[in-house]
Parts: C-alpha cells; sequence; structure tokens
C-alpha cells in the first residue's frame, strides 16, 4: 500500500474487518450452500513516524510530551490491539492481517507464533539469527543474552469472532533514533535494532515483502491472488 498515514490506514483495517465479520454474521442464519466464503487480507504499508499505545498498554512509555510530538512531525494513536507502545515509521515494514482464523485454525497462540516465524524465517534468508524470547512476543536476536538482546519487530494484534487485525512491526530500514522517544513495549533492559543495522546496508524492501509472502504463504497453507492495493488471500 505504500507509505499511509495511520490512522486511515486504521480505519481501512477496520472497514476490511467489519466486512469480514458481517459475512460471518450473515452466514450463522444461512444453510451450508449459501454460506459466502470470508476473504482474508495481507496489507504490507510503511507509516509515518507514528507512535502507537495498545489497550494494555502505560501512556507513562512515552517519553516526550505533545509539543515534542510535534517537532518530531510525529502521531501518537492509542488503539484497540494488545501490547505496549511501538514505533512505525518509513523504513519499517508494517504487516496487517486480517484473517478469518475459521479458515486456518482457531489457535490465537499458534497464530502470533506463525507470525513470529515468518519474520525468523525471512531474517534466516539474509543469515541473520532470530528467535523468540520467552514470555514475549515478537522477534528477537541473542533473546539469551540480556546484555546483548535486542527486538528486531514487533507484534500487536486484535482478534474477535476468529477475525484478526493489527499485526507486526518489521524493522527493515527503519530511523532506530526514534525508538529513544519510548520504552518499546514496555521492556526497559533490551534494545532495539533492524536489518539495516544488523547487516551495515540498506535492503530492498520489495525483495523482504516478497520473501515474507513466501514463508507466509507456506506456514499457513494459502497461496496469494492479486487484488488492486492489497493482496486477497486464499486458504
Amino acid at each position: 500500500m505504500g507509505l499511509v498515514d495511520y490512522k486511515q490506514c486504521w480505519e481501512y483495517q477496520e472497514k476490511l474487518f467489519n466486512e469480514v465479520v458481517a459475512i460471518k454474521t450473515a452466514n450463522r442464519d444461512l444453510p451450508p450452500e449459501a454460506q459466502l466464503p470470508t476473504p482474508n487480507y495481507l496489507l504490507f504499508v510503511e507509516h509515518p513516524h507514528v507512535y502507537t499505545l495498545g489497550k494494555s498498554g502505560d501512556e507513562k512509555n512515552l517519553l516526550i510530551n505533545n509539543q515534542e510530538l510535534e517537532h518530531k512531525k510525529a502521531s501518537y494513536y492509542k488503539i484497540n490491539r494488545g501490547g505496549d507502545i511501538t514505533y512505525h515509521g518509513p523504513g519499517q515494514l508494517v504487516a496487517y492481517p486480517i484473517l478469518d482464523l475459521d479458515n486456518f485454525f482457531t489457535d490465537i497462540h499458534l497464530y502470533l507464533r506463525y507470525l513470529e516465524e515468518t519474520i525468523i524465517l525471512t531474517l534466516n534468508d539474509y543469515s541473520i539469527k532470530a528467535g523468540r524470547s520467552k514470555g514475549e512476543t515478537g522477534v528477537w536476536l541473542d533473546s539469551e543474552n540480556i546484555h546483548q538482546a535486542r527486538k528486531i519487530c514487533a507484534m500487536g494484534v486484535r482478534c474477535s469472532r476468529w477475525v484478526t487485525m493489527h499485526g507486526w512491526g518489521f524493522n527493515v530500514n527503519a530511523d532506530l533514533s526514534y525508538f529513544n522517544n519510548i520504552i518499546p513495549c514496555g521492556i526497559q533492559d533490551k534494545k532495539v535494532t533492524s536489518m539495516h543495522a544488523e547487516l551495515g546496508h540498506e535492503l530492498n524492501m520489495q525483495e523482504v515483502k516478497e520473501k515474507l509472502k513466501g514463508h507466509f504463504a507456506k506456514l499457513f497453507e494459502a497461496e496469494f491472488i492479486a487484488h488492486s492495493a492489497e493482496q486477497t488471500i486464499q486458504p
């Protein structure tokens, strides 16, 4: 979808989410042969500088005031996903899967692990060894070493009636200095990183997207079908 204002993209997510839920609700009153299939989407986007706080987050983890936000040309939103505070900006590849998990599997924990695995496998394609940090959602490097652990991908999702929205923020070429204005995800003792920082050069975003799509499709046993600005997903 390119570079899109956060609020505009959030509203677009809500639109797709509500459409999927409406189909599911209508299907309950129909015989199986008359029910409509629910669509599934994976939106790729970059946002102008923005901080978002999840519904379980602590506003104290935003370390700058409104005047400083304006000076940095950054926005701030409280939103309806899980998780604490995070940053999105140019060079960070954000993905919003809007899936009817009834088409795949009804297990939110497995869903999150598959999202993490999509990132881990993609990083492995670039010889970056990544993994998980016990008890913390997202993808990490050197997670077992408290002094070297650094987060490369944050995740926060919402799921209602087994339909998902929100997703991940994957630091590909992101300006990491913007993370200095928050306590990322409310975790004080670990740093953030990016593919650019780890490899020492800028990455081709389209190439990274294609690798992500390939791993996502295999994990979810799905295929992508081109559809205007977004991609629909066919289980």
